[in-house]
């Protein structure tokens, strides 16, 4: 098995078969983006926008919930991802914020809202979608 470089972030071993859950994670959002390479990608989508700069890199990994905490662990400030197992849904926000809920019922929505609100998150990204790319 090869050894990591030098400042590589490890995620662990993990079994496949506990990769159960899907999500979508965007590269910008974590301090450091080799922590992408130790994830299983099932498809990537770069934005289309003119300059380079304000693109995003898009990764629909499958990942386990060992994985989600240490995604969680490197993500920067004013960022969220969610990953989702059938209905069952994880949203997780900078500061290690961990919300469960399930996506058909929407009564158990409201925790998750609420601190999507208040950190300051448009209406329009707090939908939860539970498809990939």
């Amino acid at each position: 098995m090869p050894r990591p470089m030098a400042g590589h972030i490890k995620l662990g071993m993990c079994d496949f078969m506990k990769r159960d859950f899907t999500g979508v994670i965007i590269e910008e959002s974590f301090d450091d983006n080799r922590i992408i390479n130790d994830l299983v990608i099932n498809k990537v989508k770069i934005t289309g926008q003119l300059n380079p700069n304000d693109r995003w890199h898009m990764y629909e990994v499958a990942v386990s919930m060992d994985e989600i905490k240490k995604l969680a662990e490197h993500m920067i400030d004013t960022w969220y991802m969610h990953f989702w197992k059938g209905s069952d849904v994880v949203a997780v926000f900078s500061g290690n914020n961990v919300f469960e809920f399930n996506y058909d019922d929407k009564n158990t929505w409201s925790k998750v809202l609420e601190y999507g609100r208040k950190a300051g998150l448009p209406e329009a990204q707090l939908d939860f979608p539970i498809k990939g790319l």
